[in-house]
């Protein structure tokens, strides 16, 4: 059975976004160490990423967040706090309160965290070459977010009816409180898509945990955020000029690892394009290898960064 790591001691930094939401984050590894930012997905939390603050928290000054509605940070009332632009605006806010002046860090994003960087440097394309040297988007996408997921298949035909379907499904099931009754239905469609079928059952175990402990209105709103937000058109990627690696799963059922091949044939400046086997918690179930990934990401960034 796979163990977590714990988490290594560090330094909390309590952040506010333009709205006044309170956002928590926190800071590991040597204060001097070249930044890595890490942002998770939805009904996660910082302690999803607890295989890469492990590990490259010894060398590096490791930044996480968690998202509004999510973790420690503060959950907004009522429809109006979660958009795009919230989450572009809150991943700002943290790198504004994290990194020095003029210092620029490796950002990388899972699921909703790299929406969170699309968004970021489509509304702030001034503050990417300020703040990053490269990104890394993770499972994630761009857009036309229900076309490819596997909640059901249907004859072509009654494709529209699908989507239609998967989204209802999806806003539903986010916003609604969880019931110990329902727990065992609830985790099996939790385990159906965000967990390959061949990972360890206590990965399922922790992704269930973290959802069930996310707020219902972090939840819902993020939730009709995705479905009715990045519909058919693509965040564009056009102003994401720094290096990106994309890393996306052969059996992700949630965000299939065609939304990870349209990102790699529309990002301006691709580094490297990973397929790796699993589902869509690849931090979770390939950790190893997305470590190796980020660590070679930060170290030709850095390298880049000493001799410019």
């Amino acid at each position: 059975m796979m163990t977590l790591p714990v988490l290594p001691p560090g330094n909390t930094v309590h952040v506010r976004s333009f709205d006044g939401t309170r956002l928590h984050a926190r800071v590991f590894g040597p204060e001097n160490g070249y930044p890595i930012v890490l942002a998770h997905g939805i009904t996660c939390a910082i302690e999803v990423w607890a295989h890469q603050i492990a590990d490259l928290a010894r060398d590096y000054k490791v930044i996480a967040y968690d998202h509004r509605g999510h973790g420690l940070s503060e959950a907004p009332r009522g429809r109006t706090g979660y958009s795009l632009n919230h989450l572009a605006a809150d991943l700002d806010a943290v790198l504004d309160a994290t990194l020095a002046p003029g210092q620029r860090a490796v950002i990388a994003g899972h699921s909703m965290g790299g929406i969170a960087i699309s968004s970021w440097s489509q509304r702030y394309p001034h503050r990417v070459g300020r703040c990053a040297d490269a990104v890394a988007l993770i499972n994630t996408t761009t857009g036309d977010l229900l076309r490819d997921v596997q909640l059901a298949q249907v004859p072509p035909a009654l494709a529209a009816t699908r989507i239609r379907g998967a989204g209802t499904l999806l806003k539903t099931f986010g916003a609604t409180p969880v019931p110990k009754l329902a727990d065992r239905a609830n985790k099996r469609f939790v385990a159906y898509l965000a967990v390959g079928h061949d990972a360890d059952p206590s990965v399922a175990e922790f992704v269930y945990r973290l959802f069930a402990s996310t707020p219902p209105a972090g939840r819902g709103g993020w939730a009709r955020v995705l479905v009715d937000g990045v519909g058919a058109q693509h965040i564009s990627l056009r102003n994401l000029t720094v290096p990106t690696m994309v890393i996306g799963s052969t059996k992700d059922r949630l965000l299939p690892i065609n939304a990870s091949r349209h990102i790699a044939e529309h990002a301006p400046n691709l580094a490297e394009f990973v397929e790796l086997p699993g589902g869509h918690c690849a931090i979770l179930e390939y950790p190893d290898e997305v470590n190796r990934k980020l660590r070679t990401l930060a170290e030709t960034a850095a390298r880049q960064r000493l001799s410019s």
